[in-house]
């Protein structure tokens, strides 16, 4: 069998990348409905009702420390007054079904209010999963959120069982984890690899990765109890421990499905929720890789027509030219990676890959963007040899890779393992196929970097057995939905669809491109979100932002 470089075969990329890695690239009103109540103080669990088994936890003391502001869980001196961070660590069950059994831990970081925090506890999700609300909070807290959210709230971020800073999996080395984001782990595939040869590749990585996972992970039987119910279970943990008598929580991306996971199993909990750039819950893995291949194909092409609108676009003719012009440009990587600012690590077809796609999160950096594939093109660099250091940046920083070489979070890792436990496997090899043609079909560019979701969680072999299914949450407090109808990664519909299963959604609409809108979308959206959470105003029926 004929073979290409390892490094050509393309690393699939994970679904729903989390709200901290478009942040790092980027960091190069109406009223009338029912008020909302916020959330009020209550003595220990008191004010809600304690699941049968959980009480130890429901009423365990949480000892708040000083900690840095942006270095994790670090202790530091000083106290712990208005606008400072502290740190926690809250006692968890492992599995919810055998509560006297392993326990582990979820670590939060909490910004204090800059008053006297009336309005409340306001928890943040960046999604992923595998977003750390640890690593992402000062950065929320002082560029996503308004001044006067983050003055009202104690502004609440935790890392989910399996993430970051709490009990989380572990698989691989810094080095290993390089290798495999670049495919020189990966095993070769000819270009006209057929279903079975390519099916097999990803059932022999997955398996890979799994034994590797089983390996470093501790408790290991973490890998079995990750999934978003037992994480939403957690979460009602938190709130009781915090003192609040119900839960304010802001979702971004995977973070969405959290909290509307959170809504249907304690609607009676339910505070005020902004669930920013939606997922659907009701679609399986298969359907989700479909839905962000057209949705990052779309983005492609919208990016490609704003870089040609402007100068000093790498890329001439058509829009249909520009994406072929950067189709190709990926091809020759196959054969040929490029240099970049570290001589060891070339830029391959699947780093550069992650490079393209982390810009269209946010079309603020798709400026950005053009120099970077300029660049890599040869067409502005002095000697006019590619460079795809900007690329390697942008693949870098949606990892989390620092410029030692060492990885700060374990997001690559843990998406993996929650999205398998949370997508029941469906289908067969024919059906899979089908559907890999589909996306392929639907994203020529991306698309088979996101096939064969159910191949993948077979062999991972760690499934929590929950279903796929809408959620309504009856009960529940008013829910605000807020959807962008250019979004690649949680394309418009799923807002739309999450907004409808929601017996008490409303779905906010922001005209515009990239991934979530609060924080970037203009004051619309902020006036409309900031009135929800500080006076419990859901904005007018059928809102749509532009601008």
């Amino acid at each position: 069998m004929s073979t290409l470089d390892a490094s050509s075969r393309p690393r699939r990329i994970k679904i729903l990348a989390a709200l901290s890695a478009l942040t790092a690239a980027a960091a190069l009103s109406a009223c009338g409905n029912p008020s909302v109540p916020g959330a009020t103080r209550a003595t220990g669990a008191a004010a809600a009702s304690v699941p049968a088994g959980l009480e130890s936890f429901y009423n365990q003391s949480v000892e708040w420390y000083p900690c840095k502001k942006d270095a994790g869980m670090t202790e530091r001196s000083g106290d712990m007054g208005p606008g400072t961070m502290s740190c926690a660590r809250v006692t968890v069950p492992l599995d919810y079904n055998n509560p006297g059994g392993e326990t582990i831990q979820i670590a939060m970081k909490k910004r204090s209010a800059s008053a006297d925090a009336a309005t409340g506890t306001l928890f943040i999700n960046p999604g992923g999963p595998g977003g750390s609300g640890v690593d992402i909070l000062p950065q929320v807290t002082s560029i996503q959120f308004s001044k006067d959210v983050v003055t009202a709230y104690d502004v609440i971020g935790f890392d989910p069982r399996g993430v970051g800073a709490s009990t989380a999996i572990d698989c691989l080395t810094d080095a290993e984890l390089d290798a495999e984001r670049s495919g020189t782990e990966s095993s070769s595939l000819p270009d006209d690899a057929t279903g079975e040869q390519k099916r097999a590749a990803v059932a022999e990585e997955t398996a890979e990765r799994e034994a590797k996972c089983r390996a470093r992970t501790r408790p290991v039987a973490l890998l079995d109890h990750v999934d978003t119910v037992s994480a939403a279970k957690d979460l009602d943990i938190l709130r009781a421990v915090t003192g609040n008598s119900a839960l304010t929580y802001f979702g971004y991306s995977y973070g969405t499905f959290l909290g509307a996971t959170y809504a249907d199993l304690f609607p009676g909990n339910v505070g005020r929720f902004v669930l920013d750039g939606a997922v659907d819950p009701a679609i399986g893995g298969g359907r989700m890789a479909l839905g962000q291949a057209k949705g990052f194909e779309s983005a492609l092409r919208a990016y490609v027509e704003s870089c040609q609108s402007g100068s000093d676009c790498p890329l001439t003719g058509s829009v249909d030219d520009g994406i072929k012009q950067i189709q190709d440009f990926l091809a020759s990587l196959k054969a040929a990676p490029i240099g970049t600012s570290d001589e060891k690590r070339p830029l391959t077809r699947s780093l550069a890959i992650s490079g393209i796609m982390v810009p269209l999160y946010q079309s603020e950096v798709w400026p950005q963007l053009s120099i970077a594939l300029s660049r890599a093109m040869g067409k502005t660099t002095d000697d006019g040899q590619p460079d795809g250091a900007m690329l390697l940046y942008f693949a870098d920083a949606a990892a989390q890779r620092g410029n030692d070489g060492t990885y700060s979070g374990n997001g690559d890792e843990a998406i993996s393992a929650i999205n398998c436990a949370d997508f029941p496997v469906s289908g067969d090899a024919a059906s899979w196929d089908e559907e890999a043609a589909e996306i392929k079909e639907a994203s020529p560019t991306f698309g088979d970097s996101l096939q064969y979701t159910d191949v993948s969680c077979r062999a991972w072999g760690h499934s929590s057995g929950n279903e796929r299914k809408a959620i309504h949450a009856s009960g529940a407090n008013p829910i605000l939905v807020i959807g962008t109808t250019g979004d690649p990664a949680t394309p418009y519909e799923w807002s739309q669809s999450l907004a409808d299963q929601l017996d008490s959604g409303q779905l906010l609409t922001w005209k515009g491109n990239g991934h979530t809108a609060y924080g970037r979308a203009g004051t619309c959206v902020t006036t409309a979100v900031d009135d929800y959470l500080l006076k419990g105003t859901m904005p007018a029926e059928g809102l749509t932002c532009e601008g």
